[in-house]
């Protein structure tokens, strides 16, 4: 199992212990964590689990593809540490990875 931290924009952490090789963003849907939308259901087709990896994380992941790189211009805020949480599979070298959901996916 790996540790996963997701930040809510107001704040509020879950820590949570997630099965390797799901998605950042299956792991988010299956604990109801608020802001990860996930409308697509991963398909990388409309950047509703768009997330703010901390820094620390960036070089650990895949790089991102085009298709990733496309789907965030749909996105709001946009930032350099933006991902999008369909597309980053969990694994042991990512254990503690922190991620935080942008103002724009809460209602």
């Amino acid at each position: 199992m790996t540790r996963v931290t997701y930040i809510e924009f107001n704040g509020t952490q879950h820590d949570i212990e997630a099965n390797d090789g799901l998605t950042l963003m299956k792991v988010a849907v299956n604990n109801d964590i608020n802001g990860i939308v996930a409308e697509c259901g991963g398909a990388c087709a409309c950047a509703t689990c768009h997330v703010y990896v901390d820094e620390q994380w960036l070089a650990k992941l895949p790089p991102m593809d085009n298709t990733e790189h496309d789907m965030l211009d749909f996105a709001a805020g946009v930032q350099a540490n933006s991902r999008l949480s369909c597309q980053i599979k969990v694994s042991a070298g990512l254990d503690g990875i922190v991620v935080r959901m942008p103002d724009s996916q809460f209602s």
